[in-house]
């Protein structure tokens, strides 16, 4: 991450504490965020959209359901994370936003990096490397893909709104696409 995104998006949680949770902790919401991406991750890979209302918002969902079922099963499987495979988190884009409405929002953009060990081809569409790490010697070896992933969460934080998070955008390149 660049100095000048770092300070941006500090700035930005600065903001969140004084005008709308005093209680915000990017580190507490960091372990929300991953715990959320495992939990959906898997759903998607299950197949099991149904146990997503309340998690993913009702846009994303229908256009989850279509591109999943275009899913080949190799694909499907390395849309899952488990939590533990999960090497690096880090912010992407923070906004602040009010509609004509006065309503008000917050939405953070999280990116995952995350180990798999889906049977993908070495190449996958777009021509485009997938990382792959070797585990184990050579009669035991375990091939595993480095997978990024893009999830972004979004609160409003109107009197009287609900205090819950739900996931905006849905976005595994090269997997889900």
């Amino acid at each position: 991450t660049s100095p000048v995104v770092w300070l941006r998006t500090r700035f930005y949680y600065l903001l969140i504490r004084l005008y709308f949770d005093q209680e915000f902790s990017i580190e507490e919401f960091t372990r929300g965020a991953k715990q959320a991406f495992s939990v959906v991750s898997q759903l998607l890979s299950q197949r099991k959209l149904d146990l997503l209302d309340g998690l993913v918002s009702a846009e994303v969902l229908q256009v989850l359901k279509e591109k999943i079922s275009l899913l080949s099963d190799n694909h499907r499987d390395a849309l899952a994370a488990d939590i533990d495979a999960i090497m690096y988190t880090t912010e992407g884009d923070v906004r602040i936003y009010y509609d004509d409405d006065g309503i008000k929002f917050v939405s953070i953009l999280m990116r995952f990096w995350y180990l798999n060990g889906a049977n993908l081809p070495d190449e996958v569409p777009g021509e485009t490397k997938v990382f792959q790490i070797v585990f184990g010697d050579e009669s035991t070896k375990e091939k595993r893909h480095l997978l990024t992933a893009n999830y972004e969460f979004q609160r409003e934080f109107t009197e009287g709104a609900k205090p819950d998070w739900t996931i905006t955008r849905i976005e595994h390149p090269r997997l889900l696409e």
